[in-house]
């Protein structure tokens, strides 16, 4: 099976990123206006420095180049998830539960709420479980909602 842009980027960039020690993130390849952008998001324990993003960058561009594994032209991001990252696979959930969530909605609810807040009790492959209050959790199938992100200000 052929892999995506984003699996072949991963398999260049993991031992690169396990030499400086730094993890993988996400990375994302998308089309931003008429250009394409490559966003490899790193963190380690402790967090990310900009000498971890220009390490990362040094190392995994000339491998890019040396393998191309995008045909089109495309401007390289090496940057931090953040504070408020979002949460993307089931590593991140399984790593933040007990964590304060932001989950926007794909659609509003009855009363127009676009977004949930709460805590982060559960994760599987389909849904997400937040306690939003001291008596209330929901659960949230994953396709109810757009993004999940740490949040902070909870």
């Amino acid at each position: 099976m052929k892999k995506s842009t984003t699996e072949r980027v991963y398999d260049i960039a993991k031992p690169l990123a396990d030499a400086l020690g730094l993890h993988i993130w996400d990375i994302i390849f998308k089309k931003e206006g008429s250009s394409w952008v490559l966003r490899i998001y790193i963190d380690k324990a402790g967090g990310i420095g900009i000498d971890d993003c220009v390490d990362m960058t040094k190392a995994i561009n000339p491998e890019l180049d040396r393998l191309d594994p995008i045909p089109q032209e495309y401007t390289l991001e090496v940057s931090s998830p953040g504070i408020n990252r979002k949460l993307t696979k089931r590593e991140h959930f399984d790593a933040f539960i007990g964590a304060p969530l932001t989950v926007r909605l794909i659609r509003p609810l009855e009363d127009g709420t676009k977004e949930i807040e709460g805590i982060l009790l559960n994760a599987d492959n389909t849904s997400i479980e937040l306690q939003i209050n001291d008596d209330t959790s929901v659960t949230i199938d994953k396709k109810e909602y757009s993004s999940a992100a740490l949040n902070e200000e909870l």
